[in-house]
């Protein structure tokens, strides 16, 4: 009888040890990243072989997955006094430190030393940057010093499209380095609109971020700034001819929208303590669909063009 409840404990947990070491990977959040380094390698020009795409992706996927394990592992503490990021497993101590770390640390490796060798070592050392810059660069150095984090972290999640790119064509040019520009420059107002409505959490653990550092007022307009960067720039890969008139319409459409969002954050004050943040949370919502639509038109046209 024990024994049979022995076992049948040992199956049940099983499962989720393994959906645990899925959710360090932030598989909600590097869906956009994989979606975004898809539509760089298919909007890219050229060919490249099925199987080959499909190990571009899956590394990419991969390295986002390992740093976001490595984010966890190392912020865990700061987790578990969040009331957003508590129920990870770390904090709720379903796993052990070691084992996310080790795991977080194969798969960064495999990533980048399998788009070495299956794909090229180009899109592979520019992996190995992307996953340094998040890991390291954002979540050791700059995170907890700066309220500039996002801004200059923004970099980390620009990478995907540049290496999808990259896997296809095998060199760097000025349409990647513009879908680069685009996502760096998406971050602040995506990542801040957030931060306003969370912005308690993040002054419980000390984390500098915008609205806590520079309070409110600031990180509105500065939400508004970049959200009036961001449309020219959205623009611009069909000012330069690398797209043509259907991306370049549906980034001028969106972005109008993201400018209209933006401006209701950017000049509104909190309506006291009971203040929802609806417009914020609005922002923040479209942001997400912002950017995979974007991405998604920038592929459509690339077939039309053919």
């Amino acid at each position: 009888m024990t024994t049979t409840s022995s076992s049948s404990t040992a199956a049940t947990s099983l499962p989720a040890d393994w959906r645990d070491l899925i959710a360090l990977t932030k598989p909600r959040v590097i869906s956009l990243v994989i979606f975004t380094g898809l539509c760089g390698l298919l909007a890219a020009p050229g060919a490249i072989h099925p199987v080959l795409g499909f190990t571009a992706i899956l590394c990419i996927a991969m390295g986002a997955g390992g740093a976001a394990a490595l984010n966890q592992w190392w912020e865990a503490d700061l987790d578990a006094g969040m009331k957003r990021t508590a129920n990870r497993p770390l904090p709720q101590g379903r796993l052990d430190r070691t084992t996310a770390r080790d795991f977080a640390g194969v798969l960064c490796a495999v990533s980048v030393f399998l788009m070495g060798f299956a794909v090229g070592w180009l899109p592979a050392a520019i992996l190995a940057i992307s996953i340094f810059y998040y890991s390291v660069v954002y979540t050791i150095w700059l995170k907890p010093r700066t309220p500039q984090n996002i801004v200059i972290g923004g970099g980390a999640g620009a990478f995907p499209p540049l290496i999808g790119w990259v896997a296809v064509t095998g060199h760097v040019t000025m349409m990647p380095v513009l879908l680069f520009a685009i996502i760096f420059f998406w971050t602040p107002p995506h990542f801040w609109a957030l931060a306003l409505f969370v912005k308690s959490d993040y002054a419980k653990v000390g984390i500098p971020m915008m609205p806590v550092v520079a309070g409110e007022k600031s990180t509105r307009r500065q939400i508004l700034a970049y959200a009036v960067l961001l449309l020219p720039l959205t623009a611009a890969p069909w000012w330069i001819g690398g797209t043509g008139a259907f991306y370049g319409i549906s980034a001028l459409v969106l972005s109008g929208l993201f400018l209209l969002l933006s401006i209701r954050v950017g000049l509104r004050e909190r309506d006291g303590a009971e203040d929802r943040m609806k417009p914020e949370k609005q922002l923040f919502a479209y942001s997400i669909l912002y950017l995979f639509v974007l991405f998604a038109a920038l592929v459509v046209d690339r077939f039309i063009m053919l």
